[in-house]
């Protein structure tokens, strides 16, 4: 497959679940990957797995300077920039009155800041690329809310318009900036545990398969006029309540 051949891609969060399912799908399509994580073990094996079109490096993207630096490896690396996957998240549950500040200060440091953040130290690689496409991983919690999840929800939120500002900045120079809006996604934090989907409209889970397939698609020319958009993958969650929901 050769979708995205001599593309390079950096992917925050990418040592397991979701986002690691994005280094293997995009390596699977020809690009060269870059596994920016705080997961150092998880990291380097994955890159490993993958081979010789990857390489790890350690991200907290609440750093700037560890993002300047991943940026950096990633030229040393492969030689220029393509895709970025701002893919790095938390989230802490608690009702708005017990929500801590701590953790307030910390999804909002992750989820958001550090997706400004990757932009910010990646930007000028992206231009340089004269192809660039970031993909903001949000949630369908960033379409509407959800109780007991206020950072998460508020990141969210500020991430779809965090998208839609760079789109309309970037633009010019042929980045285009979208954002990812899945629902809930069976990864190995879930195994074992199921959660009833009555109210969804497709009545189940997403597969980590069908958001790295969204992905690939972003990444790729074939998303060539798609710039400031939402992409939803929550098998109609955001659409409202399916049939026999209770």
């Amino acid at each position: 497959m050769d979708r995205l051949t001599g593309k390079v891609a950096l992917i925050s969060g990418a040592a397991r679940g979701l986002g690691a399912e994005f280094a293997r799908a995009l390596a699977g399509e020809g690009a060269s990957v870059v596994i920016g994580d705080v997961l150092d073990e998880d990291g380097r094996r994955l890159a490993e797995e993958i081979g010789q079109a990857a390489r790890y490096v350690h991200l907290d993207v609440r750093d700037y300077d560890q993002w300047r630096n991943a940026v950096e490896l990633t030229e040393q690396s492969f030689g220029r920039l393509d895709i970025l996957v701002n893919n790095a998240g938390v989230v802490r549950s608690a009702p708005i009155d017990e929500h801590s500040l701590e953790d307030w200060n910390l999804v909002i440091d992750v989820n958001l800041t550090g997706s400004f953040y990757g932009i910010r130290a990646a930007v000028e690689a992206l231009k340089a690329s004269g192809r660039g496409s970031i993909i903001n991983i949000s949630s369908d919690a960033g379409l509407q809310g959800y109780g007991g999840i206020t950072g998460y929800n508020a990141s969210k939120f500020g991430l779809r318009g965090l998208t839609k500002s760079a789109a309309l900045d970037l633009g010019m120079y042929n980045v285009r900036v979208n954002a990812v809006h899945p629902g809930l996604i069976r990864t190995p934090l879930l195994d074992g545990m199921e959660f009833p989907q009555d109210h969804v409209a497709l009545h189940r889970m997403g597969e980590v398969s069908e958001i790295a397939n969204l992905v690939v698609f972003l990444a790729s020319d074939e998303a060539s006029f798609s710039t400031g958009a939402e992409f939803i993958a929550d098998g109609g969650e955001s659409a409202g309540l399916a049939h026999g929901a209770h």
